[in-house]
């Protein structure tokens, strides 16, 4: 009988100990800690007009295997289900506009990408960047505003790159670092394009007909339930770990007791603060990665509520409304079209700027319904409505964070029977943090010889 614990229970905690389970079957004690009265973290399915909706992450990378394998091994494959392909519109300078096509993140190929949403000055920048020497240095690292901006200009990066980023990170183009959140048009780059244009032509993935997205008909709980279920941990909820020190055969981690193994599937500042004893230069590292808060206000309106037949709208920065983001959900979302009510949900909040988490739901509710007017151009009457709030819930990966990352990760391979997951490390979508909790199972079994 081994003993390990896994704190954290997001999908990165659950997939590690769903993976240790699978690993070590009856001969594991596992004990899941989670300061929250519930698991599932930043993802969150709540009920709305009498079904679910989820109120944190709502889709998945389609093209990634992590999440449709775990459904098919956990029995859940029929609830694997596929947005509708309709393509969002931005608001930007006062109207709506269609999202441009066969961007990287919103940063163009050629000015022709965006005519639609710059004004001409800013097109003739566009036009006559691969005229204009690129100083790039292969292995360096600037915000992905800062060399947007600089090569095609602000207008690009207000109303092209902001608006997908932001809907990725919830932060801004100028907090986001091109080499972690772009690694293929860093390399086109490190690789000698000789300009801006060129390296996101180099960068673009081909062209495919598979769906970008996948989503789960119920929910995410039904993929944490199922995760939950299979592991079969002993729950600590209601629990945040208060220390961890390493003892002769093991961990120790307050308050809970000795553990021969330990995964820390928190958010990076938890992280720096159980480490900060055992793994100073760890916890510096760690420490550094900031989190951006937000807010989703979803709502039920009339089933007849004519809105337009697109995925969402995104929302450029410098505007007047004060929501960020609309997702049209029974617009992208085939399942969601056959309820009896128009499902929309509305983002708040970006890094730096977490002013609507301040605001009462109240508050909330009638911003997104006058924001959905002002840009739809009908009366929005929510017939039901919920709001969900996400404090320091999303990492930022600023310039140089694949270093930092690099420092964590070589520290704690030091550390014997300790492995670490989460969205700070290798991306944020819901795939990339169950990998997290494969790798990290995957330690832990090593050194405990299974």
């Amino acid at each position: 009988m081994v003993r390990v614990a896994v704190v954290g229970g997001g999908i990165s905690g659950l997939v590690a100990g769903y993976r240790l389970r699978i690993a070590f079957g009856p001969d594991l004690e596992l004990v899941l800690v989670d300061p929250r009265e519930r698991i599932g973290g930043t993802l969150f399915t709540g009920e709305l007009a009498g079904g679910p909706m989820d109120l944190g992450a709502e889709a998945f990378v389609g093209r990634r295997p992590e999440i449709p394998a775990l459904l098919d091994e956990l029995g859940l494959a029929d609830q694997l289900v596929h947005p509708a392909g309709k393509r969002p519109l931005v608001w930007a300078g006062g109207s709506a506009h269609p999202m441009p096509g066969r961007t990287l993140m919103g940063i163009p190929a050629d000015a022709e990408t965006v005519g639609d949403l710059v004004d001409t000055a800013t097109l003739a920048r566009i036009a006559d960047e691969p005229n204009r020497p690129l100083r790039w240095e292969p292995g360096t690292d600037v915000s992905v505003g800062e060399l947007v901006g600089d090569r095609f200009g602000e207008q690009v990066v207000r109303r092209s790159v902001d608006p997908l980023l932001g809907g990725v990170y919830a932060g801004p183009a100028s907090a986001i670092g091109v080499r972690a959140a772009l690694p293929t048009l860093a390399a086109a780059l490190d690789a000698g394009a000789g300009s801006l244009s060129e390296a996101v032509t180099r960068a673009l993935p081909p062209p495919s007909t598979a769906p970008v997205f996948g989503g789960i008909r119920d929910g995410y709980r039904v993929l944490l339930d199922g995760l939950a279920d299979a592991a079969a941990p002993k729950l600590e909820t209601g629990t945040a770990a208060t220390g961890l020190v390493r003892t002769a055969a093991g961990w120790r981690l307050d308050p809970l007791g000795d553990f021969d193994a330990v995964v820390l599937a928190t958010p990076a500042p938890v992280t720096a603060a159980l480490l900060t004893t055992v793994a100073p230069e760890v916890a510096r590292a760690a420490a550094s990665i900031d989190l951006s808060s937000s807010a989703v206000v979803a709502l039920a309106l009339p089933a007849d509520t004519a809105l337009p037949d697109n995925s969402g709208i995104l929302v450029a920065t410098g505007e007047s409304l004060r929501a960020k983001a609309f997702t049209l959900s029974s617009r992208k979302w085939p399942h969601l079209a056959e309820r009896e009510v128009a499902l929309v949900r509305a983002s708040f909040g970006r890094f730096g700027d977490d002013t609507p988490l301040t605001w009462t739901d109240e508050a909330l509710i009638a911003a997104a319904a006058e924001d959905l007017t002002t840009v739809t151009g009908i009366p929005i009457r929510p017939v039901a409505a919920t709001v969900q709030r996400w404090r320091a819930g999303l990492p930022q990966y600023a310039p140089g964070h694949l270093d930092r990352v690099a420092a964590i990760e070589s520290g704690v391979a030091e550390l014997p029977g300790l492995a670490i997951a989460g969205a700070y490390l290798h991306g944020v979508g819901v795939p990339a943090c169950a990998a997290t909790g494969t790798a990290a199972a995957d330690r832990i079994r090593a050194h405990l010889g299974r």
